[in-house]
Formats: C-alpha cells, structure tokens, sequence
C-alpha cells in the first residue's frame, strides 16, 4: 500500500466538503482534479530539491525513484 503525501492527505480531506457543497459544473471537477495533479508534482520537485540542496550528485535519481515507490509516482 503506497504512503500518502501531504497533498493527498488535504485533497482527502477536502474532497467530502467539497461534494457536499456539490460541483455543479463538471469543469469545476475536472480543474479541482488538474490542479491536485500539479500540487504533488509541485510537491515531489521539492523534494527533490531539497535533497540536491543537502547531498551530492546523483540523488536526484534516487529521490525520485524513492518518492514514485513510496507514493506512486506522478499521478
């Protein structure tokens, strides 16, 4: 079973809210969905740069690596 990362976890936690005020128009649904979307990729480039900013070459790849098997890469 794959981790949640912190974004998954609010998106989890706004999602009921959200369905009980209802998307009334589908394209609401749909941008709610994109931009879950961009925030854990947002979030993973983070990640990835924080670990640049405090190991040596090459960590890039295994943050990466690591975060996809952790939290089921990009999504």
């Amino acid at each position: 079973m794959k981790k949640q990362t912190a974004v998954e976890w609010l998106f989890a936690h706004l999602l009921p809210f959200l369905n009980d005020n209802g998307f009334a128009d589908p394209l609401e649904n749909e941008h709610f969905f994109k931009c879950l979307a961009e925030a854990k990729l947002m979030e993973k480039k983070q990640m990835i740069q924080f670990g640049e900013s405090v190991c040596q070459d090459g960590f890039e790849e295994y943050v990466a690596e690591t975060f996809d098997k952790t939290y089921g890469g990009e999504q």
